[in-house]
C-alpha cells in the first residue's frame, strides 16, 4: 500500500503544513512522492492547499494536478463536504474520488492523500471521512499538537480509527503556541499509551515551530525508514 491518509484531528491543526514538510521530505530522499486533496472546500479552480505543499517540496506543479487528478473534488463553500456540495446543488462523487487515487498512486511511490478536517467529517449524507478510508484501508497519519483540548481529540480519533480496523502509521505532533511544556510532554506520553494500548506503531514525530523557514524533521519513522 503507498497511499497513506493524513487527517488531523480537528481544523486548523496544522495538517496541510505536516503534508507538505512529509512529501519534501520524501522528495529530498529521491522517493516519487505527491499530495493529493481528498476533497478540497473553500477553492475555487485548483487547491490551494496543493500549491502550499508544491511550494514546499521546491517543485512546480504535476501532469496529474493539471488533470485535475490531485484534486478530484473541489467546492467553493469551506464548509463540510456534505454541505458544500449540497450548497452548489452537487454530489460527492465518491467512485471519481477512488478512480482518481487509484490512477495517481500508480505512478508513484508515495501518495499522501490529505483529508478535510477530521475523520469525523461527512463526506456525504451517510459516509464520514473514516468510513471512507477505513474501506480503502489506507494507512493513517493522525496530526495532532499540544493546543488546550488536543488530548481528547486524538485518544478519540486514534480509537474510532482502530474500532474500523485502520492501521496507524504514527502521529505528528505539531508545535502549538502558548502550549504548557508539561500539559504537552504528558500528552505525548498519553498518545504513546493508547497508540501501545491499541496494537498501534508507537511512532509520533514531533514538529518545531514553522515559521518562514519550514524546520527539516525526520519523518523514518512513519515512513519505516528507520
Amino acid at each position: 500500500m503507498n497511499v497513506y491518509f493524513v487527517s488531523g484531528i480537528d481544523t486548523d491543526i496544522g495538517k496541510t503544513v505536516a503534508v507538505g514538510m512529509m512529501a519534501r521530505y520524501l522528495h529530498r530522499r529521491g522517493r516519487r512522492v505527491i499530495t493529493v486533496k481528498l476533497i478540497q472546500t473553500g477553492n475555487v479552480g485548483f487547491s490551494e492547499d496543493l500549491d502550499r505543499h508544491r511550494a514546499m517540496m521546491g517543485v512546480g506543479r504535476f501532469p496529474e494536478d493539471e488533470a485535475g487528478l490531485t484534486a478530484p473534488a473541489i467546492f467553493s463553500f469551506p464548509a463540510s463536504p456534505h454541505f458544500a456540495a449540497a450548497r452548489e446543488h452537487r454530489t460527492v462523487d465518491l467512485d471519481a474520488i477512488r478512480a482518481a487515487v487509484e490512477k495517481v498512486s500508480a505512478n508513484y511511490d508515495v501518495v499522501l492523500l490529505e483529508g478535510a478536517g477530521g475523520l469525523a467529517v461527512p463526506l456525504t449524507e451517510d459516509l464520514l471521512t473514516v468510513d471512507f478510508a477505513a474501506e480503502r484501508r489506507y494507512p493513517l497519519i493522525l496530526v495532532t499538537s499540544g493546543r488546550l483540548g488536543s488530548l481528547n481529540h486524538t485518544i478519540m480519533s486514534i480509537e474510532m480509527a482502530v474500532r474500523r480496523g485502520m492501521k496507524l502509521a504514527g502521529v505528528v505532533y505539531n508545535w502549538s503556541a502558548g502550549a504548557d511544556p508539561e500539559i504537552s510532554a504528558d500528552s505525548r506520553r498519553m498518545i504513546l499509551k493508547y497508540l501501545n494500548k491499541y496494537q498501534q506503531p508507537e511512532i509520533l514525530v514531533e514538529l518545531g515551530k514553522v515559521a518562514e523557514l519550514y524546520p527539516d524533521t525526520d519523518f523514518g519513522p512513519i515512513f519505516g525508514e528507520r
